[in-house]
């Protein structure tokens, strides 16, 4: 799942790229609020961490001419202004949450897991599909109640898939969901973790209808 971190703050900027990278997402850091508009423009993102006091130009600005133009994305808003004015102009200007820093990482995790269930209409926190069950809080999955272990970049594509079970995603969507950028994307990734993911979780778990792309069953 691919995530837009707006930071200035090197240090803190690294220590949430690092963090939710563990976490399993593929994270792009852009560093002022011009870069980060023209990222929100020119790529697919499940969610936005947006700080309010980017150079260049300013996080609300950047929040407000997105949601101008009908951008839905989840936006979590990052802040060092503790005032309940700076609260309410970050969510009137479309922000979905607010996380005042200094904040614990894990705080930071599970707000935006729970931005990404909302956004994908899926209130209850674990994903369920084809006998699989997949908790993103502490990244378990289990087939038919028994634990399967799986690398990171399986677990990034198979939480991808069970966002929306029942629909197909193609190669190139896929690699947009596992890859941030300046990472390097072999010519056959997708299927190499597609054959792995099969192997562990059974052949029929994840089906790939030709010339269309993969997709996990809803049931």
């Amino acid at each position: 799942m691919r995530i837009l971190l707006a930071e200035d703050d090197a240090l803190l900027g690294d220590a949430i790229h690092v963090g939710l990278k563990q976490a399993g997402y593929a994270v792009d850091w852009a560093t002022d609020g011009v870069a980060a508009e023209a990222a929100l423009a020119g790529e697919d993102y499940a969610a936005a961490v947006l700080d309010l006091g980017l150079p260049r130009k300013d996080g609300i600005t950047v929040l407000a001419q997105l949601r101008a133009k009908g951008n839905a994305l989840p936006v979590l808003i990052l802040t060092a202004r503790d005032t309940v004015d700076d609260r309410i102009r970050g969510l009137d200007a479309g922000a979905d949450d607010y996380l005042v820093k200094p904040f614990d990482m894990s705080e930071l995790q599970a707000r935006l897991r729970a931005l990404l269930r909302r956004a994908a209409g899926a209130p209850a926190p674990l994903l369920e599909a084809a006998g699989i069950t997949l908790d993103p809080a502490t990244r378990r999955v289990t087939k038919d109640g028994g634990e399967v272990e799986l690398s990171a970049r399986e677990y990034a594509l198979l939480h991808a898939l069970m966002q929306h079970p029942g629909r197909a995603f193609s190669r190139a969507q896929l690699e947009e969901q596992l890859y941030a950028w300046g990472d390097e994307i072999g010519s056959n990734a997708v299927e190499v973790f597609i054959h792995h993911l099969r192997r562990k979780l059974g052949s029929e778990t994840i089906r790939n209808l030709r010339g269309i792309g993969y997709v996990i069953p809803k049931t």
